[in-house]
């Protein structure tokens, strides 16, 4: 029986993650800062574990009780709204610090054992915000694509060992936390120059007539990337995540 680890399934992208490998019958290790068993259902083959991606002890510790690991799903993450320009420093080291450096530490604490297998795969979920130019999410843009340059990298460095490594991109989605997070580091709203951008953000963030990314959706692209080794390196998640990419020519 094969088994996933999953980071942030409190909610959204990973929780939906976590449910549909339960169905699938996989071994499923979910994480979370505050595990919380009532979002999930009881099942021998589900392990709740605490997991804090920017603690190297945290990390340790749980991929030690997780034992040997099939397919990592990196899916922990924080969102910021702000300017550029007005973003504050702390602000910056969060993003980073959760959505880069974790992804990074994930990868590096998991990667060795799949190595000495000779078999696994790595499965990061960013955004296909990295595929457009957008304003006000500019740091937080940063944050993921780097991600998926380092996924790039990662994927060529660990074909010779028989391992994948896929990138996720989901859409906008209103089933997630990331509206809540991004307003709680939130800047320059009341900065007159920013204040149409600002607007123009909003508008399109609470816009509901168009396509949007379900949490379902980005679940079935991680089982793709879990299960097809035919899949591709990048896989949308959503109908508007397509869109996007298939504007971005990729």
């Amino acid at each position: 029986m094969p088994t996933v680890m999953i980071t942030g399934c409190s909610t959204g992208f990973g929780l939906e993650t976590a449910r549909l490998f339960l169905r699938k019958g996989w071994q499923v290790v979910a994480t979370m800062r505050t595990p919380d068993a009532s979002m999930l259902p009881v099942s021998d083959r589900l392990s709740l574990l605490r997991l804090d991606v920017t603690d190297p002890a945290s990390i340790a510790q749980a991929v030690n009780a997780a034992g040997p690991v099939d397919v990592l799903v990196n899916n922990a993450g924080l969102g910021a709204a702000s300017p550029i320009e007005l973003t504050a420093p702390e602000t910056v080291q969060t993003l980073f610090q959760t959505n880069t450096v974790g992804t990074l530490a994930m990868i590096q604490a998991v990667v060795p054992q799949m190595r000495q297998r000779r078999a696994g795969v790595i499965i990061n979920v960013t955004s296909t915000v990295t595929l457009k130019t957008m304003p006000i999410v500019g740091v937080y843009r940063a944050s993921k694509a780097a991600v998926n340059a380092m996924t790039e990298s990662l994927a060529v460095e660990i074909a010779p060992f028989g391992m994948r490594a896929h990138i996720v991109l989901p859409g906008r989605s209103p089933e997630t936390n990331f509206s809540a997070n991004a307003r709680s580091h939130l800047h320059g709203t009341d900065n007159p120059d920013y204040e149409p951008l600002f607007q123009q953000f909003i508008a399109s963030v609470q816009d509901e007539s168009g396509p949007v990314t379900h949490a379902v959706d980005v679940a079935e692209a991680v089982w793709r990337a879990a299960t097809d080794p035919s899949a591709p390196l990048r896989i949308p998640a959503g109908a508007d995540a397509e869109q996007w990419m298939a504007e971005a020519g990729r």
